[in-house]
């Protein structure tokens, strides 16, 4: 079988500051009603704020399988502004707020066009194998702060 272009998985990335990621409301993200379930916002912006950190060039995924640490959300302070519905194109908007020796503290939007539907603050933990937390590789911390300031 011949690879095409489409047996890639999306990808978003990064315009200036913000790391763009983009999806598409299906059934399974709604209630009966055709609105998005409201405990959905938190899985779409949890792809968003991987991809974003495999986009800044962090690799959780080796760190996390050789006992490295890997990122756990700590805490999370959502707005939900306005619903989204079946079938609508969102775009979550992700940005590096402050990056401390054992966490990141990342904004993230869920957007449809130009409306904005949540606003959200993640404070995402590096932690040890065990649960504990730990001080991020000085590497990665470079590499969010780099992001931080970027205009």
């Amino acid at each position: 079988m011949t690879a095409s272009p489409f047996d890639q998985p999306y990808r978003g990335g990064f315009v200036g500051p913000e790391h763009r990621f983009a999806l598409t409301v299906y059934f399974e993200d709604t209630d009966t009603a055709g609105i998005v379930y409201y405990a959905n916002y938190l899985k779409f912006m949890e792809r968003a704020r991987s991809d974003m950190i495999r986009a800044a060039g962090v690799d959780q995924t080796s760190a996390h399988h050789s006992g490295g640490g890997a990122y756990a959300v700590a805490e999370v302070n959502i707005r939900y502004l306005k619903p989204a519905r079946l079938g609508d194109d969102l775009v979550v908007v992700s940005t590096v707020d402050q990056v401390r020796a054992v966490s990141v503290l990342i904004h993230q939007r869920v957007m449809r066009g130009s409306e904005q539907l949540t606003d959200a603050r993640v404070t995402a933990a590096f932690l040890t194998a065990d649960g504990q937390p730990q001080r991020q590789p000085r590497e990665w911390v470079e590499r969010f702060k780099a992001i931080s300031e970027r205009t």
